[in-house]
């Protein structure tokens, strides 16, 4: 019974990690202390985060298998790719991440994520449906997955258009004086 509950707990693992990974990159970004190159420092950390758990895990887990060194071309180069479109879609949010902070929003990760994860579903079942069309074309859709798309794109705008405001933040080095009464 678990194991046909597996993917679910991976993809919900997924959601985590995704969810917080804006928050810590921002956090990470402003924790740098250099407005001019600290997002290229954070990233630069990201990186070596990939090459520990991207590179050395599954090598180990590679070789404690005892597996074949073929990599067929054709899912070597997607695979590439895919990397690739990670990593530069890592980067496109550290960017977003640092433009609308430089701006002065305090919520940049709430509306960076929030675009991020209505919009990307989106895009995959644009492109899943261009690549596997379904049975009968396109105006065999079922209504519920056209207005769940629209429910998509319309969740992540209501997100990042009514979002809670942020607690104004208190001046560093700031002390409360209590004057005392004589």
């Amino acid at each position: 019974m678990m194991s046909s509950y597996a993917w679910l707990f991976f993809a919900l693992g997924t959601v985590l990690t995704w969810g917080l990974y804006g928050i810590f990159l921002h956090m990470g970004q402003v924790g740098m202390q250099d407005p001019v190159n600290g997002r290229y420092k954070a990233f630069l950390f990201v990186g070596v985060a990939y090459f520990l758990t991207a590179v050395l895990a599954p090598l180990m887990i590679l070789v404690a298998r005892g597996s074949d060194w073929n990599f067929p071309g054709k899912g070597l180069w997607l695979s590439l790719i895919a990397g690739i479109l990670g990593a530069v879609g890592a980067f496109f949010v550290l960017l977003s991440l640092g433009a609308l902070f430089a701006q002065g929003n305090r919520s940049a990760p709430a509306i960076v994520m929030s675009i991020i994860f209505a919009g990307a579903p989106i895009v995959n079942a644009i492109v899943s449906l261009v690549m596997h069309p379904p049975a009968g074309g396109f105006t065999a859709l079922r209504w519920q997955f056209v207005v769940g798309i629209c429910m998509a794109a319309l969740g992540g705008y209501l997100v990042v258009k009514f979002k809670p405001d942020a607690a104004p933040s208190k001046p560093a080095g700031k002390v409360a004086s209590v004057e005392s009464k004589s």
